[in-house]
C-alpha cells in the first residue's frame, strides 16, 4: 500500500484533522522500520530521530537486549495469567526499589504515563485521607480524567469541565506560591522536575527538594512525574536526583519499555502504600505488569547501566546544548532562550509561527523534531540516549541551516 492510500484511510477511519495538519508540516511519510536513531520510511528515506517518541526511546529504536528479552516471554508466557506469580514483574519491581531515590519500594505496573499519574492521585489519597492537590501552571500530566484536572493548560481542559473537585495550580518555580498553597487539607504536590510539554522549563536548583520540604510540613506527600524525565532523560535515572529530592510517589512510563512495550508504574514508600496494603485490589489493572512489559523494563534499565547511557546522556546532551547555544547566539531574532538538563532541550523561539516553520525545514532535511505540546514556540530535542557526537554535529549543521531559514522569513511570521 502506497503512503498516499496510508494517509486516506487515516483522514477516513482515524482522524481527518490530524493528518491534513501532519502532511501541512511535511509529514507526509509512512514509517517503515527503525533502529537506533533512525527511521526509515516505506520509500527507504532516513529520518534522524531527534524526538525520540517523545522522550520513549531512551535506549534508541528495537534495541537488540529488550528486543531478545521480550522475544523470549512472547515464545514463554507473553501475558501474565494476573492470579500466579510472574518473575519479569519481581525483578522488575525489585530494580526500580533499588534505582530510585530516597525509600520508594512498592511498585504498581501498569501502562502508560496518565495511568501511572493517576494511580498516584489515587494512592495520595488513599494513604493521607485528604482531597486536595497542588500542580503547577502549565505543567503536563496526561488527558484522562485525574491527570488531566491536574494538567496545567486550559486548552486541553476546559472541554471536558467538570474536571475533579480539589485541584489547585501555582506558578511553577515558585517556592513562595507553593508555600502559601499547601494546607492541612492537602493530599499531595504533584510536579514535573523539568516541565516537559511546558516548554522544557528548568526550575531554579532545589526546587523539587523545597517542595518535599513544603509537602512534609503539612502531612502531604511529593508525587514527582518522571513520566517524561525518568530512566535517564535528564542525566541521572530521574529528574529528582539532580536535587537530592526524595518523593513519596513517583509516576514513570515512556522510556521504561525500551521502546518495544507499553509500560508505566506507580511507585511509592510504605508509608504512602499503607492503604494498598491493606485493600490491595482497590487498584488494578488486566494488561499492567505484564511478562513482555516487565522484560522490557528490566532490559531497558540493564542496557543503561551496561552501555553506561546515565553518564552519556549528561555529556552529549551538554554538547548538544551548547551548540544549540552557539546558534543562539547567531541568531537572536529566531532562538530566546536555550533550556534543557541532559538529553531533554528546548528551543524557545522568538516569534509565534516560527516553531512550525522550523519544525517543517528540519523535516524537510530528515530530521525529527517538534515542538512542546503546551508551548509551541519551543522546539524540543530528545534524541535516543545513544546518539552518538558524529550525529549530534550533523544535526547542529542542519538545524544551524534552518535557523537562518527561518531568520530570513521571519518579518513575515
Amino acid at each position: 500500500m502506497n503512503p498516499e492510500e496510508i494517509m486516506l484511510k487515516y483522514e477516513q477511519y482515524i482522524n481527518p484533522s490530524s493528518t491534513r495538519l501532519f502532511r501541512f508540516m511535511g509529514l507526509s511519510s509512512v514509517e517503515a522500520r527503525a533502529e537506533g536513531w533512525t527511521i526509515t520510511d516505506t520509500e527507504g528515506k532516513e529520518f534522524i530521530d531527534c524526538l525520540g517518541g517523545f522522550g520513549m526511546f531512551a535506549v534508541g529504536h528495537k534495541h537488540p537486549k529488550v528486543v531478545e528479552a521480550v522475544e523470549r516471554e512472547l515464545h514463554n508466557m507473553p501475558m501474565c495469567g494476573k492470579v500466579l506469580f510472574n518473575e519479569p514483574a519481581a525483578l522488575l519491581a525489585e530494580k526500580l526499589a533499588e534505582i530510585t531515590p530516597g525509600d520508594l519500594q512498592y511498585n504498581f505496573f501498569c501502562n502508560s504515563g496518565t495511568e501511572a499519574v493517576e494511580g498516584c492521585l489515587k494512592v495520595a489519597r488513599l494513604a493521607t485521607g485528604r482531597k486536595r492537590f497542588v500542580a503547577a501552571h502549565n505543567a503536563f500530566h496526561g488527558k484522562t480524567f485525574g491527570s488531566l484536572t491536574a494538567t496545567g493548560r486550559d486548552m486541553y481542559r476546559d472541554p471536558f469541565k467538570p474536571l475533579l473537585d480539589g485541584f489547585v495550580h501555582v506558578p511553577y518555580n515558585d517556592v513562595a506560591a507553593l508555600e502559601a498553597a499547601v494546607d492541612k487539607d492537602t493530599a499531595a504536590v504533584i510536579l514535573e522536575p523539568v516541565q516537559g510539554e511546558g516548554g522544557i522549563n528548568v526550575p531554579a536548583d532545589g526546587y523539587m527538594k523545597q517542595a518535599e520540604i513544603i509537602a512534609h510540613k503539612h502531612g502531604a506527600l511529593l508525587i514527582a512525574d518522571e513520566v517524561q524525565t525518568g530512566i535517564g532523560r535528564t542525566g541521572t535515572w530521574f529528574g529528582v536526583d539532580y536535587d537530592g529530592a526524595k518523593p513519596d510517589l513517583m509516576a514513570v512510563a515512556k522510556a521504561l519499555g525500551g521502546g518495544i512495550m507499553p509500560i508505566g508504574s506507580v511507585i511509592g514508600t510504605e508509608a504512602a502504600w499503607k492503604g494498598l496494603i491493606e485493600a490491595p485490589f482497590l487498584h488494578t489493572s488486566t494488561f499492567g505488569g505484564g511478562q513482555m512489559a516487565c522484560a522490557a523494563g528490566l532490559a531497558t534499565l540493564q542496557v543503561i547501566e551496561e552501555e553506561n547511557l546515565l553518564q552519556r546522556s549528561a555529556e552529549t546532551g551538554a554538547y548538544f546544548k551548547k551548540g544549540i547555544d552557539a546558534i543562539a547566539k547567531e541568531f537572536p531574532q529566531v532562538i530566546k532562550e536555550v533550556r534543557g538538563r541532559g538529553m531533554m532541550i528546548g528551543m524557545d523561539l522568538a516569534k509565534e509561527g516560527a516553531g512550525g516553520m522550523l519544525m517543517a525545514l528540519m523535516i524537510d532535511q530528515h530530521i525529527i523534531v517538534a515542538y512542546t505540546l503546551n508551548n509551541p514556540k519551543v522546539i524540543r530535542i530528545e534524541p535516543p540516549l545513544i546518539m552518538p557526537i558524529s550525529v549530534v554535529d550533523h544535526v547542529l549543521e542542519v538545524l544551524q541551516s534552518c535557523i537562518k531559514q527561518v531568520a530570513d522569513a521571519i518579518d513575515d511570521l
